[in-house]
């Protein structure tokens, strides 16, 4: 828990970078206490800070016939039990004001899906519970328009405010990279994070399900530790061919540690 206190003081620095990783959404108790087992056994082993990830309902599916989760509450208390027996922070979406005030009872950092970082009753809502506020920068977005959203977060107060870039709009089924967007969010002045699972989405596809490109996974992370990115967003999962949700981007939980090692490596060639 420590780690988020620290990460926000002025004087804060780190040879490593932080970590947001777990499966998409809360499938059930077996998953998310096998993935989190494992990400915690890294964590320990690599010194790179975690904060463990899991949406406890998903809002934004392509499909009305999509899995969005097993019930708000049985998933939250899920994810408290996992925050208790491993004794490491969370993070999990908000999509509506009343989600910021119930989600803040049981979770460390409220993220705010891309697609809505752009309202400001959400933001204003999230940043009030005194919570860290992840924003995800819109696949509609410059780089720069997230100064914006950042702004609506430090107008209550809350300076506990990261930005995530997750690629942006090409065409009508694919997203694109673009890493300047890094350098300039990180002029901020607040941690910059890059989603390497959603970055690879192949959204609006004719099944109603989204696709992605996971065997990019490395490149996409490789290049967001070169460019300065001070976390990473991995979604993950024991088995992503049977998930429940955004399967098609998440990369096997069995081939987290060797990226990770690979990572360390690039990120302690920069500094």
């Amino acid at each position: 828990m420590d780690f988020l206190k620290e990460l926000f003081k002025e004087n804060y620095s780190a040879t490593n970078f932080f970590l947001l990783a777990g499966p998409c959404v809360v499938e059930n108790r077996d998953i998310l206490f096998r993935t989190a087992e494992k990400l915690v056994e890294i964590s320990e082993k690599l010194k790179i800070p975690l904060v463990f990830k899991s949406s406890y309902t998903k809002a934004n599916r392509s499909s009305v016939n999509s899995f969005t989760g097993i019930g708000n509450q049985q998933a939250l208390e899920l994810l408290a039990e996992v925050k208790t027996q491993f004794n490491i922070p969370l993070v999990t979406d908000i999509h509506t004001e009343a989600d910021a005030e119930l989600a803040a009872q049981y979770v460390d950092v409220l993220q705010i899906p891309a697609f809505l970082c752009r309202q400001t009753s959400l933001l204003i809502a999230a940043a009030k519970t005194g919570k860290v506020v992840n924003i995800k920068k819109g696949q509609f977005l410059s780089p720069e328009a997230m100064q914006f959203a950042q702004q609506k977060v430090q107008s209550t107060g809350n300076e506990k405010v990261m930005l995530t870039e997750r690629g942006t709009t090409f065409g009508y089924q694919d997203l694109i990279v673009d890493y300047r967007g890094i350098p300039i969010m990180k002029q901020f002045g607040k941690p910059v994070i890059m989603d390497c699972t959603h970055a690879l989405q192949q959204p609006n596809q004719a099944s109603g399900v989204t696709g992605g490109k996971p065997e990019l996974i490395e490149t996409i992370a490789k290049c967001a530790i070169a460019a300065g990115a001070d976390g990473l967003f991995i979604e993950t999962h024991p088995d992503p061919s049977n998930a429940l949700s955004d399967g098609a981007n998440m990369l096997p939980l069995s081939e987290i540690q060797s990226l990770m090692e690979k990572l360390i490596r690039v990120r302690q060639a920069i500094l």
